[in-house]
């Protein structure tokens, strides 16, 4: 861990864009569109309202402190994934850690078998959302299939003031093997390839911020055709290690969760936002503290054996300045 939450100085001019997988954020109600019957209190997780209020407690109390050491303030937007629907989100800014925030966010349900979605929660007080939509990824399994797989969530909006285009992102799994797996995640760059050059036909030099769960590392073929084809910045390239991830895996590190900015924002111009800092939140109340997991992010479950965790995934997240 490169510093503690509760050790630096308030600067207020930093603003915390963060990103959070947060393992399966399903209400307790079961919905018969959706394979969601486990986590329902009569389900296989015997998913209980007590169990889905802990998590929720936990997850709010987690966002609440990302980036506030230097800042100040809780993150102004955090992008989200595997979250069930609208009541989750819900429930979730209504927990009291963020309720005294000024927090909305922006969902549409996917065609994920299972419900899981993105989303973006935003602060209403630095974020104005111009427009949404869900960015469909028209991608089949190796048997013709179609892979009913996540919507790339699209936001526009201004930042105190200034322009962005958000992208809010989890690209296809790699259980079936990541090398059989790839050409998914590769067609989700190019799916954000192509919608960015529709962007550049009515905006000059936009500024993009492409977070998610990408489900490959930075230095994979899919993140590089993203950020070599679009002329992107990459701050987490620089943080992985084999000692240090967002999520583990076999006892081996990885970095699916990234956040990457478009060369604009290395900028220093007046009005506008420049790149600070970027880092993993894996501070160590959100780890095993013992046993042969030490040090992974401590989950919700495992299997069916209930941990009464946070998350599979630590959050990432950068830091921006707004040059006055």
């Amino acid at each position: 861990m490169l510093f503690s939450y509760f050790k630096k100085k308030d600067n207020k001019s930093l603003f915390t864009i963060a990103f959070y997988n947060l393992e399966n954020l399903f209400d307790t109600i079961n919905d018969p569109k959706k394979l969601d019957s486990d986590f329902t209190p009569n389900g296989r997780l015997n998913w209980t309202p007590k169990r889905y209020k802990s998590k929720l407690n936990k997850l709010a109390s987690t966002i609440a402190k990302i980036g506030k050491n230097t800042s100040g303030k809780a993150p102004v937007l955090i992008g989200v994934a595997e979250v069930e629907n609208k009541t989750a989100l819900r429930d979730l800014i209504n927990v009291e850690d963020l309720k005294k925030e000024d927090y909305a966010y922006l969902h549409y349900d996917s065609p994920d078998e299972r419900g899981i979605d993105n989303a973006l929660i935003y602060d209403k007080r630095y974020f104005k959302v111009i427009s949404s939509k869900p960015l469909p990824l028209i991608v089949n399994n190796l048997d013709g299939a179609q892979d009913m797989t996540r919507d790339i969530l699209y936001v526009h909006g201004k930042l105190n003031n200034e322009d962005v285009h958000v992208f809010v992102n989890h690209w296809p799994s790699r259980r079936d093997g990541g090398d059989e797996t790839e050409y998914k995640r590769i067609k989700a760059s190019e799916t954000l390839i192509f919608f960015m050059e529709t962007i550049e036909e009515k905006y000059s030099d936009p500024n993009y911020i492409v977070m998610g769960d990408f489900n490959d590392g930075p230095k994979t073929k899919s993140i590089k055709n993203l950020v070599d084809t679009k002329n992107l910045y990459n701050p987490m390239e620089k943080l992985q290690t084999p000692k240090r991830g967002s999520a583990n895996y076999k006892f081996n590190w990885m970095l699916f969760d990234q956040i990457i900015i478009s060369h604009s924002f290395l900028n220093f111009e007046k009005k506008t936002h420049s790149y600070h800092v970027a880092n993993i939140f894996d501070e160590h109340f959100l780890t095993e503290f013992k046993g042969k997991f030490k040090g992974s992010p401590y989950r919700t479950y495992v299997g069916r054996r209930y941990m009464g965790g946070y998350s599979d995934h630590f959050p990432v997240y950068i830091q921006l300045k707004f040059n006055k």
